[in-house]
């Protein structure tokens, strides 16, 4: 099923990839009337017409058949994706000839963001099968907030363990990072709720907690409202690791914004995925993808994330966020 590799002269391991990509705006051409997508539009102010919305696919495909391949070339078993339009989008990149052969399957729900952008998960049937899959409603009314995207939680068996995810694209900072952070802090909470539920059903569970936070690993809403650690050693029966914040803390990001690197692409784990637990798969090392085709090589933006357009002027890049993925193991047996 899985990549094997050698960890120690004398056990072989499986190897699983997951990962999480912000798609940064993967609209259709069409026009939908209940959402705000007329920027999207053959006509729109993005001059979006077909010859682009396929490019894009193909640029987004090109990223995903190789993010966590180093490792095992089935590349990400489950794919943590945001800024989706709808399930069309979706259905059209796991055709697209790059990926095509993982035969990703789509967990998707429309969520009342005004933009009409969602989130959604892909998942290679060889590795995942899921159970049960609903969005959460972040409600920000009693904050002054906004209609936000549905937090999606997708629970299966990965590979023969209980799994549940939550793929996440909390509020961004649009009006202030600290006007808006009690919006993200309400999302956390409603993550940690949920996590704490589902462990005290199976205090075994396992659980990820992945998306655009549009807060860096350090910031209140992962640190305290999560409760996500640094180090492994940190990280309680019922806690979460949290091995980003080492990156950032070395300057490494997925997305810059006047000089300065973020970190809000994040995948973060249960306490189940340590490595003092020997069942099933465990955590064994983090990676933002970051191969220099994926970065703007001259102009104002050199060196940033090599985006779809600035401004209005379409640059052929892929995304304004670069991927992250976790990599785990757990021992082989032929």
């Amino acid at each position: 099923m899985a990549a094997t590799a050698q960890e120690a002269p004398q056990e072989r391991f499986k190897v699983a990839c997951i990962g999480f990509y912000n798609f940064e705006n993967l609209f259709d051409t069409l026009d939908s009337p209940d959402t705000d997508d007329a920027q999207f539009l053959p006509d729109g102010e993005y001059k979006y017409t077909g010859k682009i919305y396929w490019e894009k696919q193909d640029h987004l495909s090109d990223v995903i058949s190789q993010l966590g391949t180093d490792l095992t070339p089935d590349g990400p078993a489950i794919l943590g994706v945001a800024e989706i339009e709808n399930r069309i989008v979706l259905e059209d990149f796991v055709k697209q000839p790059r990926v095509a052969k993982r035969n990703y399957q789509i967990v998707h729900f429309d969520s009342p963001d005004d933009r009409g952008v969602d989130v959604a998960l892909l998942y290679n049937p060889k590795y995942f099968k899921v159970t049960n899959a609903k969005p959460v409603r972040a409600d920000l009314t009693s904050l002054g907030g906004y209609d936000t995207r549905d937090i999606l939680l997708v629970s299966g068996i990965f590979d023969g363990d209980p799994l549940h995810v939550m793929v996440n694209h909390w509020p961004s900072r649009r009006g202030g990072e600290e006007t808006t952070r009690p919006f993200r802090n309400k999302c956390a909470g409603i993550c940690k709720a949920m996590a704490d539920s589902i462990l005290q059903a199976d205090p075994t569970a396992k659980i990820v907690v992945m998306g655009d936070l549009n807060d860096d690993p350090v910031n209140a809403s992962v640190a305290e409202v999560l409760g996500a650690k640094q180090k492994i050693k940190q990280v309680a029966p019922g806690g979460y690791y949290n091995p980003w914040i080492e990156f950032y803390k070395q300057g490494i990001g997925t997305m810059a914004y006047r000089d300065a690197w973020s970190l809000f692409d994040q995948i973060i784990l249960s306490h189940q995925f340590l490595p003092e637990n020997q069942k099933g798969y465990r955590f064994h090392k983090a990676r933002v993808f970051n191969k220099p085709f994926l970065l703007q090589k001259s102009g104002n933006f050199k060196g940033y994330p090599f985006r779809t357009y600035v401004g209005s002027q379409y640059i052929g890049g892929y995304s304004d966020h670069l991927p992250t993925c976790v990599y785990l193991i757990k021992p082989y047996k032929p």
